[in-house]
């Protein structure tokens, strides 16, 4: 079966339209540390002391930088030794039918393979904004064991868009209006001037403070 990609998107882009128009890749806001539909965790199980919420998306380039620069440091110190729970929530940027698509293809791959597979689309963001990004869903889809079938019922599934609309509605109910944003127990941290999130500096400033309560 050939994979009609231009319908997938227009599909997508229509459902996400005004949503997306809400959503921009500089902003910051707020939001509530409460466990949300769709939340995908790592780290200390639900219920630890320290929850750190980062609101993003495969295609913004803020997020893959800050996935780049800080991620390592900040896993860790924080997410292997449990100290916090660090829970990822999608915010779709433009182009948002590849957002949709690499989303949707991540939590087909299985929720243990769900942050590699984001982690892959954040290494390949040039190429997601480049003229063929189907050849990378694709590649990354393969790469964590779904067949090009299952890519394509994956990406085509009218639920899997749905849930996906809905999380990009309770981040913007959340008073979130860019990605990435982060926040520590509840509490939005905003490292000014940065071009890629918050800094491993300020998170840490947070949380330890958190953790010292």
């Amino acid at each position: 079966m050939k994979f009609r990609y231009a319908d997938m998107s227009r599909r997508a882009a229509l459902s996400a339209a005004a949503l997306a128009a809400m959503a921009t890749l500089a902003g910051c806001g707020g939001g509530a540390t409460a466990p949300a539909a769709g939340d995908m965790a790592i780290g200390a199980a639900d219920g630890a002391k320290v929850t750190v919420i980062e609101y993003g998306s495969i295609t913004c380039a803020h997020c893959a930088a800050w996935q780049e620069e800080t991620w390592p440091a900040f896993k860790a110190k924080y997410v292997d030794t449990n100290k916090v729970r660090f829970v990822f929530r999608e915010l779709r940027t433009g182009p948002v039918n590849v957002a949709a698509a690499g989303f949707a293809i991540a939590r087909c791959a299985g929720e243990d393979k769900y942050f590699d597979v984001v982690h892959e689309f954040f290494a390949n963001i040039q190429d997601l904004h480049g003229p063929d990004p189907r050849s990378t869903l694709y590649r990354v889809g393969n790469g964590a064991g779904l067949s090009n079938q299952q890519i394509e019922a994956c990406i085509k599934d009218p639920e899997n868009l749905k849930a996906s609309d809905e999380r990009d509605r309770a981040a913007l109910r959340a008073g979130v209006s860019g990605t990435p944003t982060f926040l520590v127990n509840g509490v939005t941290v905003i490292t000014p001037g940065s071009g890629s999130g918050a800094s491993l500096a300020d998170l840490s400033t947070a949380i330890d403070a958190e953790l010292a309560k």
